[in-house]
């Protein structure tokens, strides 16, 4: 899986040589061209070389090759970045690499408007990839071994197969791997274009369009004009982008592997329900703000004013609830409204908690947010009513297996361990304690933008020594596949299955 994942990021490299050479950058098309034909030639010779002594595949097989696709692979990505702009070290174009193909969209880039199209191009597109990769393994990795989500559901327990999972299950993991492509490719490449035409038709820019969609389908924020604000869409671009970014709040928007609810009763979507409530919830609280307490700032308070604080609020929440990361070109006003001048809490909060389960988002997860609020609701109706046989009677309880609640705690704990952990090297490293929370935050939720909004002064990530550029990279990692996902592919059972 391993060599096709590295054989399509060498196709890939053909794009970006192709824009450059459109646009006259000859240097950058050639470095390009010849490091996908490179690629491609260096893939082809193994696979002549492994040719009819392959052994039948594991699925632990493919979980090793996903962690190599996320360690490995972005150096591989990082050869044309690197040669093609001359300003920024190996290890530099490395870490640009992993953000984007973590969705995490963090960048060390001084002044991107300096670069050309074609290079900040090749950063979305790798994104993109990179998401689709996610959309992929979710259903024939992560599933069949109760990993990334599916341990709050799934039969088995975390990290290993359950054995009442049928076909799929007994399925080779080679086919499962194809046959998720096969169903995923077209309406993931279908739901990016569309977007990219509804962009275009409302005064985006053709490279400006395509980057807002790939960015918005993967969640990975990374754009080409500094944000929606540099955009040419407005706010009907923004409109179009909220309703797209809806798939990351639930894979049963886009898929049926997980079993959750029909497709015609997405409302009943537990992850659906939780997340509107989310997104209707905490922009109304800063909007209300305005006459709980900024009242006194001599705020505007004109009808437009606000519509564009409650809008500005509404995007914003949810794409970072999402981990997208793009900021709306009315969230100034909202900051304004709420008398909030940078309410970054409320920002790396609503990352933590995350999108949907198997999908391109980052964070904890709803479903697992949902578990645990379950759980908790239990453990009251108990203080209430000892005797009490809590059942699935609530909307969405069905999804839940009955250890849910337990392995997201265990979970939510890991991933508490993590972020201290990431926090404190960090901070031993040289950066200070509100940086280094918040560059550990944004690379455990992948939400690279957080360290340009969450704080008064944007982290200047390029000013990093090599050791926290090098952690921030385990980070994202580990926050892409998560750390359940680590402990399974350590476990010695897997590797004797």
């Amino acid at each position: 899986m391993f060599l096709y994942i590295v054989a399509a990021s060498g196709v890939a490299m053909y794009l970006p040589a192709v824009v450059a050479s459109l646009q006259r950058h000859h240097f950058s098309a050639r470095m390009f061209f010849y490091c996908g034909t490179l690629v491609l030639f260096t893939c082809g010779l193994i696979a002549l070389a492994k040719a009819g002594s392959e052994r039948r595949t594991r699925t632990v097989d493919n979980l090793r090759g996903l962690f190599f696709a996320f360690t490995i692979l972005p150096a591989i990505l990082a050869i044309p970045y690197y040669e093609a702009i001359d300003s920024i070290s190996f290890l530099d174009a490395y870490f640009e690499m992993v953000s984007s193909l973590t969705t995490t969209g963090a960048s060390v880039l001084q002044n991107p408007e300096g670069i050309p199209d074609a290079l900040h191009l090749w950063r979305g597109l790798v994104a993109w990839l990179g998401g689709f990769l996610m959309w992929v393994a979710a259903s024939a990795v992560f599933a069949p071994m109760s990993l990334g989500g599916f341990e709050v559901t799934a039969l088995g327990e975390p990290g290993q197969v359950s054995t009442g999972r049928g076909q799929m299950q007994r399925a080779d993991p080679m086919k499962r791997w194809t046959r998720s492509m096969q169903v995923l490719m077209p309406i993931y490449v279908g739901l990016s274009g569309a977007l990219a035409v509804m962009l275009m038709v409302l005064g985006e820019t053709p490279i400006a369009a395509v980057m807002h969609a790939m960015a918005t389908l993967s969640t990975s924020g990374i754009t080409a004009v500094g944000g929606l604000a540099g955009g040419q869409a407005g706010i009907g671009g923004e409109i179009v982008i909220f309703l797209f970014l809806l798939f990351a709040l639930s894979r049963a928007t886009f898929s049926a592997d997980t079993g959750n609810v029909r497709r015609d009763n997405l409302w009943h979507d537990p992850e659906i329900r939780l997340g509107f409530v989310i997104v209707v919830i905490v922009p109304t609280l800063l909007f209300v703000r305005h006459w709980g307490i900024a009242w006194q700032d001599d705020l505007l308070t004109d009808a437009q004013s606000a519509f564009k604080a409650a809008w500005g609020g509404m995007f914003t929440v949810l794409s970072f609830l999402t981990t997208t990361g793009f900021e709306s070109a009315e969230w100034d006003v909202a900051r304004n409204w709420s008398g909030l001048g940078t309410p970054g809490f409320v920002l790396m909060s609503l990352a933590l908690v995350g999108g949907g389960v198997a999908t391109t988002a980052g964070g904890v997860k709803l479903l697992r947010v949902y578990a645990l609020y379950l759980q908790g609701l239990g453990e009251m109706e108990r203080l209430v009513h000892p005797s009490v046989v809590i059942g699935g009677r609530r909307a969405g309880a069905r999804r839940i297996r009955r250890r849910g609640a337990v392995i997201a705690w265990v979970y939510f704990m890991l991933f508490a361990m993590s972020l201290a952990a990431i926090t404190v090297v960090l901070a031993a490293l040289g950066s200070n304690f509100e940086e280094a929370l918040i560059l550990a935050i944004s690379a455990l939720t992948t939400t690279g933008p957080l360290t340009q909004i969450a704080t008064e002064t944007p982290i200047a990530i390029f000013e990093l020594n090599s050791a926290e550029k090098l952690i921030l990279c385990a980070a994202m990692v580990l926050g892409r596949l998560e750390t359940l996902a680590i402990i399974a592919l350590m476990s010695p059972d897997l590797w004797h299955k």
